[in-house]
């Protein structure tokens, strides 16, 4: 057993791009079987817009499958020795504009969540979607910028190839929604460019502030804030501005934070090398 134990760390300690595409995809399969697995079992009435307007549907076809897969990703985590590094203090830091990402976020966030009639919306939902918001910051931000970044890392990669795939990783993971939701194909690749683009500013998000936490508590305030806005906003409020147009805002500062991230990772990297030859 203690062997075993021993070649299971040492199999995922290894790291590598490999490794991180095997877990994000055993990941996706196992949460895609646990959801149509309590589908199967728990009948719940969806609403008028496919499971998101109603207490009973998001818990049981949000919530539930969450909390089960959070469990297995922690013990998984657990499993090979990454709990205290994943929710320690990171290394690497980053630089002041990388606070842009989490501004620009946070902000539009706020302003749904100012933009939302409550009173049509009702407490049980609005307390459910917040509770599964933190579940789905917990569990994307976990897999995303917690294992496919320290598996990259532990591969030796460099922070523009982590960047890059932890992203990357991020945005394959929404293109099964073409499969498990009506929205059509030009529907999801926007929200694919759209992922992308918000992976990007999530792991600056974890560069600047040095935590998991904080990019699970950002991404934890985004879903709740779309979908209580999708259905539930209130007309003649300015604020409504931000969040409607909130997926071109997204795309446009998570390419432009790219771009300055890549040019100043390459002035980083040189810096280090020249510190290290002299």
């Amino acid at each position: 057993m203690a062997e075993q134990s021993s070649a299971w760390k040492r199999f995922w300690n290894r790291g590598g791009i490999w490794r991180a595409l095997l877990l994000a995809a055993v990941y996706l399969g196992v949460y895609e079987l646990i959801g149509f697995l309590i589908g199967l079992v728990v009948q719940v009435e969806d609403g008028r817009h496919g499971g998101t307007d109603s207490a009973a549907s998001v818990f049981f076809g949000t919530a539930l499958p969450l909390i089960i897969t959070s469990l297995l990703l922690l013990g998984f985590a657990a499993s090979v020795g990454w709990l205290k590094e994943l929710f320690s203090r990171q290394a690497l830091g980053g630089r002041r504009w990388m606070w842009i990402g989490l501004i620009v976020v946070l902000v539009i966030n706020v302003a749904a969540l100012l933009s939302i009639d409550y009173g049509k919306a009702g407490i049980p939902l609005v307390g459910t979607w917040l509770f599964a918001g933190l579940l789905i910051g917990l569990v994307e931000e976990l897999v995303t910028r917690g294992f496919v970044v320290n598996l990259m890392r532990k591969g030796g990669h460099g922070e523009i190839a982590v960047a890059l795939a932890s992203a990357g990783v991020f945005a394959a993971l929404h293109f099964t929604n073409l499969f498990t939701s009506d929205q059509g194909l030009g529907t999801t690749l926007v929200q694919i460019v759209y992922t992308f683009a918000f992976g990007i500013c999530m792991y600056l998000i974890l560069r600047v502030t040095r935590t998991l936490i904080a990019p699970m508590l950002v991404h934890a305030s985004t879903d709740p804030s779309i979908f209580l806005f999708g259905e539930f906003h209130t007309t003649g409020n300015p604020l409504i501005l931000l969040p409607t147009l909130s997926t071109y805002i997204v795309i446009v500062t998570g390419f432009i934070l790219l771009i300055v991230f890549l040019v100043s990772e390459r002035r980083r990297r040189r810096a280090e090398v020249a510190a290290s030859a002299s």
